[in-house]
């Protein structure tokens, strides 16, 4: 398997993986699956150890990584320990639009402590009646003496009863899609802000999503993240890096079913010889394998590219959709070439194929993504 397709290196590797194994993150992952629960003790620890926010400026308390160079760290904390460390490492990414354009005190009392693992701050963007189009937010944002008054609800919100601070957007009264979009740093104990965790998900249940209403709540203008109205022109930005990274993270978990897959059926027997002799279940295999490497190095070239020019986002949005897709394909594979034993919980192929199932829905539906690389090759004639 090395031989044919070697998993990515980095220097930072040995350090990386030597903090996998101290912290037990493969244990952990399984764990928290079984029982709900935010980790936070890992959260502190990562942040500790720097692993939070890979691609955040150094002068932050992040790496400083290219996000190229991110995202072979995330493939490979993925592939050691399933996705749940990778996304948790991701979350100042999530949030960088604080780092970016919020304002200094906002950045010291939130986002510093966010990198060190000492505080959680959540995204709150979609809402009940606009789901995927993020252009169609409902909840009010209306200046008031010293600041604004926050009314509306977000829904599917990670962190939904955990995190002590949320990235709220919504938008000036009277205004209508992208235009009149603002952030705000909204603390999450303020009494008219109501908190509900949701009916466990599907996958990634340690997130605890569930819906957030903001009742009218007042915060001071200077929990305005950036200019009034340049929110959704923030929050496209933040997404277009984003894509990218954790497009390497589905692959990273998909890339460890598939190598214990490729050993399993190299090893079992049935009607008298080695499932890898029967073409049905190698050859899907090897198309499999050669998918997640052709996947990866997509990802990589479209990083570098964004890396190289900000508006390129059309390829972190191509790699995230193509990733999703073939990284399902193999963990789906992976549960029917183990049998019974691979559709059961004592094996982790189930786990990692809930959790990455929610690739083609959060952070862009599939569709709309693909609907971003659509009008990059038909681009929409200028209005007279």
């Amino acid at each position: 398997m090395s031989e044919l397709w070697p998993l990515p290196d980095d220097p930072l590797l040995p350090e990386l993986l030597a903090d996998v194994a101290g912290l037990n993150l493969p244990a952990r992952y399984r764990e928290i699956d079984r029982a709900p629960e935010f980790p936070r003790a890992e959260l502190r620890a990562l942040g500790a150890r720097r692993w939070l926010g890979l691609t955040i400026p150094e002068s932050l308390g992040g790496r400083g990584l290219t996000p190229s160079r991110a995202a072979i760290l995330l493939y490979r904390l993925a592939y050691a320990s399933g996705t749940t460390f990778a996304k948790l490492s991701l979350q100042p990414e999530f949030c960088s639009v604080l780092a970016e354009h919020g304002g200094s005190e906002l950045v010291d009392a939130w986002f510093r402590p966010l990198v060190r693992g000492e505080r959680l701050v959540g995204n709150h963007v979609t809402e009940p009646e606009a789901g995927s189009d993020a252009a169609a937010l409902g909840l009010i944002a209306e200046p008031v003496s010293g600041g604004y008054r926050l009314s509306g609800a977000k829904s599917e919100a990670a962190f939904a009863a955990d995190a002590e601070a949320a990235i709220v957007y919504g938008r000036r009264p009277g205004t209508d899609r992208t235009t009149g979009v603002s952030a705000f740093l909204v603390p999450q104990d303020l009494p008219e802000v109501k908190r509900a965790i949701e009916p466990p998900d599907l996958g990634e249940r340690w997130q605890r999503r569930g819906r957030v209403d903001y009742g009218g709540v007042e915060i001071p203008g200077a929990n305005r993240i950036g200019a009034e109205g340049r929110g959704f022109d923030y929050l496209r930005a933040e997404l277009d890096r984003e894509r990218g990274l954790l497009a390497a993270i589905y692959l990273g978990v998909a890339r460890a079913s598939w190598e214990e897959t490729v050993r399993d059926v190299g090893e079992r027997r049935a009607f008298g010889r080695r499932l890898s002799d029967q073409q049905g279940v190698a050859l899907p295999l090897v198309r499999d394998g050669t998918e997640l490497e052709s996947a990866w190095r997509f990802t990589q070239e479209a990083l570098v590219r964004l890396e190289r020019d900000a508006t390129a986002g059309a390829g972190t949005a191509a790699a995230k959709a193509l990733a999703t897709r073939v990284s399902l394909t193999a963990l789906d594979h992976a549960i029917q070439f183990h049998g019974g034993a691979g559709y059961s919980s004592r094996q982790p192929h189930e786990q990692r194929w809930r959790d990455v199932r929610s690739g083609g829905i959060a952070h862009g539906p599939t569709e709309v993504l693909e609907s971003v690389v659509a009008r990059r090759l038909w681009p929409r004639p200028p209005r007279d």
